[in-house]
C-alpha cells in the first residue's frame, strides 16, 4: 500500500477513534449529571425518565427539560414545594405514587396546566390539600390510598380536580369531622353530608353565640352602671337629711341638678 494510502487510512482510524472517545465521555458525563438511579430512555416517541425506586427524598433538580414522562414512584418525597416542576415545558405524565408526600404548596405544578395529562398522587400521606395546589390543572388525578381528612376542604378539592376514571372508590376517610364516615368512600359520604354547608351553619352559630355575648355584656354593664349611680344618689340624700336644714335645702337642689 502506498505510503500515502496508509497516511490517509491512519488517519481516519484516529478520527473515528477520537469521536467514539469524546461520544462515550459524553454520555458518561450526562450520565453523571442524573441522580443515582435514574436514567433517560424512550418509549413510544416519547422522551421519558425515570426514578423510580431510588430513594430520593426531593424532586430531581437535573430532569432533562425536553422529558414528557416523569416516573418518580416508590420513593421517599415528603413534600412537593412550588414550582417542583417548572422547568419540565413538554411533561406529559407526572408519576408520584407510593411516596410519603403530606404536603403539597400551592404552586406546585405551576407551569403544567395547558400540557399535563395525567398525575398520580395515590398511595402517598395526603391528609388535607388547598384546592389551589391544583389551580387551573387539567391533567386526570389520581387521589386515592391516602389517608384523608373528610371535610370542607377535601369536598372543595375534588370539585376542582378531573378523577381519573375507576379511582373516587379508593378516596377513604381516615378521619373525619363525623366519626361515623370513617371507613367510609368519600363521594358515598358526600351524597348525603354537604361538609362546607355544614361548615358555615356553625361558623354562623360561633358568630351568634360571640355577638349574643358581647350583647350580655353590655347590657350588664349598663344595668350595673344605672343601680350603682341609683345607689350613690340614695346614699346622698340620705346624707343630705341628716344635715341643719339651711345646708340641707341647697345641697339637695344641686343633688337633684346633677341626678336630672
Amino acid at each position: 500500500m502506498p505510503p500515502a494510502e496508509r497516511f490517509l487510512l491512519r488517519s481516519a482510524t484516529m478520527w473515528l477513534l477520537l469521536q467514539s472517545v469524546l461520544l462515550l465521555a459524553s454520555c458518561l458525563r450526562s450520565a453523571a449529571a442524573f441522580p443515582k438511579g435514574c436514567y433517560p430512555s424512550e418509549e413510544e416517541g416519547l422522551k421519558t425518565f425515570r426514578c423510580s425506586n431510588a430513594r430520593l427524598t426531593e424532586v430531581p433538580k437535573d430532569i432533562p427539560n425536553d422529558t414528557n414522562k416523569l416516573y418518580l414512584d416508590s420513593n421517599r418525597i415528603p413534600f412537593l414545594p412550588r414550582d417542583a416542576f417548572r422547568d419540565l415545558p413538554l411533561l406529559l405524565e407526572l408519576d408520584l405514587s407510593h411516596n410519603t408526600i403530606a404536603g403539597v404548596e400551592s404552586g406546585a405544578f405551576r407551569g403544567l396546566a395547558d400540557h399535563l395529562h395525567s398525575l398520580d398522587l395515590s398511595s402517598n400521606r395526603l391528609v388535607s390539600v388547598s384546592k389551589d395546589a391544583f389551580s387551573n390543572l387539567k391533567a386526570k388525578v389520581n387521589l386515592s390510598n391516602n389517608p384523608w381528612l373528610c371535610d370542607c376542604r377535601l369536598q372543595e378539592l375534588i370539585r376542582t380536580v378531573d378523577l381519573v376514571a375507576g379511582s373516587s372508590g379508593g378516596i377513604v376517610c381516615d378521619s373525619s369531622v363525623q366519626e361515623e364516615h370513617v371507613g367510609k368512600a368519600f363521594l358515598q359520604v358526600i351524597a348525603d353530608t354537604d361538609f362546607c354547608n355544614m361548615y358555615k351553619k356553625t361558623t354562623d352559630i360561633a358568630m351568634l353565640v360571640t355577638m349574643f355575648g358581647w350583647f350580655a355584656m353590655v347590657i350588664s354593664y349598663l344595668v350595673y352602671y344605672v343601680r350603682q349611680n341609683q345607689e350613690d344618689a340614695r346614699r346622698h340624700l340620705e346624707y343630705l337629711k341628716s344635715l341643719p336644714s339651711k345646708q340641707r335645702r341647697s345641697e339637695e337642689s344641686s343633688t337633684i341638678s346633677t341626678v336630672v
